[in-house]
């Protein structure tokens, strides 16, 4: 329970940096770059199992590190997307609704229980989530539904990847190092974007952007090993635990939005900070 929570507080704290970066005109990019070379390197320092960085490729779990670090990029890319053309609160709406993905698949993967308060309970916290998710914008924006697609599976495809690489290749020993090569891979696909934009515009990387994404290093860092140190709690099935630590980070997300940045709190957010509660106990009494 433990890990859980911690993992639920630097989720939802990569959010309220995410917003301080929009406050102070961070370019993301450089500074998500800056951010995976900062885990990547926490992770390596911080292993429990030395490995030399040349022969991570040996690893039974480095071939689910490298596709994580590939849709890391991707996924935030889609989610850029899915921002510019269908709207926030739509970006914000498939990304939390992804949590069903893993849901699903430690139901028929892992063999895990299905009650009917169970299957109330995710119901209930699925609809909380877009409940407490949902923004009056005033936005004319009418995108195709690939981007939200893309975003709902890429994201839902994460947790999947995460739960089924640590089930089955991630000793305890090698929690740290396996996320660490995650997060270098991503930075080698972000490097790789990088260079390419710098090929079409030259412009300085920029020390603001640098700091940023040392700030948001070791949260995002954290966020990954607690959940996956949470994942190996045989008293938590994984269906719970996903459903539990998104909604979770659903309610502090809008708590925190309305107390320090002023957010306007509809009466539907209110409701579903109200139903994610109620969804939460249903699905862990389970």
């Amino acid at each position: 329970m433990m890990y859980l929570v911690l993992s639920i507080l630097f989720s939802t704290g990569l959010f309220v940096i995410f917003k301080y970066f929009g406050i102070y005109k961070v370019d993301v990019l450089k500074a998500i770059f800056v951010n995976y070379i900062v885990a990547f390197s926490m992770g390596f320092l911080l292993a429990e199992r030395k490995i030399p960085i040349a022969e991570i490729y040996l690893e039974p779990w480095f071939s689910g590190a490298l596709i994580l670090g590939a849709l890391f990029i991707a996924i935030f890319f889609v989610m850029a997307m899915t921002a510019q053309k269908n709207g926030v609160s739509v970006t914000s709406i498939a990304g939390k609704m992804s949590v069903v993905v893993p849901v699903f698949f430690g139901i028929i993967l892992y063999n895990e229980s299905v009650t009917f308060l169970k299957i109330v309970g995710i119901i209930i916290a699925l609809v909380a989530v877009y409940l407490s998710s949902v923004k009056e914008e005033k936005s004319n924006k009418k995108g195709t539904l690939l981007f939200p697609i893309l975003l709902f599976l890429g994201s839902g495809t994460i947790d999947t990847l995460i739960k089924y690489v640590q089930t089955n290749h991630v000793s305890q020993q090698d929690i740290s190092i396996f996320s660490g090569s995650l997060f270098g891979i991503a930075a080698f696909f972000g490097f790789l974007i990088l260079v390419f934009k710098a090929i079409k515009k030259r412009e300085s990387f920029g020390v603001k952007n640098i700091i940023a994404g040392i700030i948001l290093g070791v949260p995002n860092y954290y966020s990954i090993i607690f959940l996956i140190k949470a994942l190996q709690d045989k008293n938590f099935e994984s269906s719970v635990l996903f459903t539990v630590n998104n909604v979770g980070i659903v309610i502090l997300s809008t708590l925190i939005g309305l107390l320090l940045f002023k957010e306007k709190f509809s009466l539907k957010n209110k409701i579903g900070v109200a139903l994610a509660v109620l969804g939460i106990v249903l699905v862990t009494i389970a």
